[in-house]
């Protein structure tokens, strides 16, 4: 299905078979397309890239389609990192993490930090991290593919 161009985002590279790839929702996906492009939200003389996953009902193209800046889909990329990492050792505490000491880590960008921490708000928070742990289990080969390829990729470009 093509990625139609006649909306406010403006496609520039484009993968119109996502929906074949979509992780655990491959071949029954409503996600049809990731786009690289320009913002829907530019204003006259201001440019900005984003990255939009299209999704289509089956009738029409769904609001409920995503656009990101280009900076927020890496620091998505970050935070996963991160967490994959906390929880290739989060097996040394019974809950999975350390209740005095939610915050995982700060990572420095642009003159401050993104912290990442357990968001010990949510009241269910310990059987959370189990369920969150077990499906990272179950995917672990679809995640591993994906961040492999990234690396490659990163390597490729000079980081």
């Amino acid at each position: 299905m093509k990625i139609p161009t006649t909306l406010k985002h403006k496609p520039v590279i484009v993968s119109e078979n996502y929906e074949q790839i979509d992780g655990r929702y491959a071949g029954h996906s409503d996600a049809k397309g990731l786009s690289l492009g320009l913002a829907q939200w530019n204003d006259r003389g201001k440019l900005d890239i984003s990255a939009k996953v299209w999704r289509y009902t089956g009738e029409k193209w769904s609001r409920q389609s995503e656009e990101l800046p280009l900076h927020r889909v890496l620091d998505l990329a970050i935070l996963v990192s991160r967490g994959l990492m906390h929880f290739q050792d989060a097996y040394r505490y019974p809950d999975l993490y350390d209740p005095k000491q939610p915050i995982i880590d700060r990572v420095g960008l642009q003159g401050d930090a993104m912290t990442i921490a357990v968001c010990t708000d949510n009241e269910k928070i310990k059987e959370d991290m189990k369920l969150f742990n077990q499906a990272l289990g179950d995917d672990g080969e679809m995640i591993g593919e994906r961040l492999r390829t990234l690396s490659s990729l990163l390597k490729e470009l000079g980081y």
